[in-house]
């Protein structure tokens, strides 16, 4: 069974990356696809986004990165996958992931949510904080992966 993690990744945190790999230990293929998230002004473009994936999930033989700029039900339809995989931090994120399962099953009924509660070392870790970290300096070990670590040392060299 194709299950799908679909998220906007600005950047990946160590956090995506658990909920990934334990969803490539359930299922048999695991597409973790970049969505432009429009409330959301993004750090890096979905190319960028991707390669990062890409690098930090290279280790996963049954997970493939994609991108898309529609809707998550609409890829999902036309790729055949069948579950979403969503993370759940707290409580104060199941809230918003209910009403995104419930409308995604009301634009297409066969497709199934399942909740993935983050593991503990990561339950406080969310991109924007992560992005904050990195704008001012801060100690981002175990937040993301050493490739992400990177990409935003340079993005807010720059800044």
């Amino acid at each position: 069974m194709i299950a799908m993690v679909p998220a906007s990744f600005d950047p990946v945190t160590s956090g995506h990356v658990d909920i990934i790999e334990r969803a490539a230990r359930i299922f048999d293929q695991v597409w973790v696809v970049v969505f432009h998230n429009p409330r959301k002004t993004a750090t890096f473009t979905p190319a960028e986004r991707v390669e990062m994936l890409r690098k930090t999930t290279a280790h996963l033989a049954n997970v493939r990165v994609d991108s898309s700029d529609g809707l998550a039900a609409d890829y999902a339809h036309a790729h055949g996958v069948k579950v979403m995989v969503k993370g759940l931090r707290a409580f104060s994120d199941f809230e918003y992931e209910y009403q995104m399962a419930q409308m995604n099953k009301k634009l297409d009924d066969g497709i199934e949510t399942v909740f993935m509660m983050t593991s503990t070392p990561y339950s406080f870790v969310s991109s924007s904080l992560v992005k904050e970290v990195a704008q001012f300096g801060g100690n981002l070990e175990g937040l993301v992966p050493p490739v992400v670590e990177q990409k935003l040392r340079a993005k807010f060299e720059r800044a």
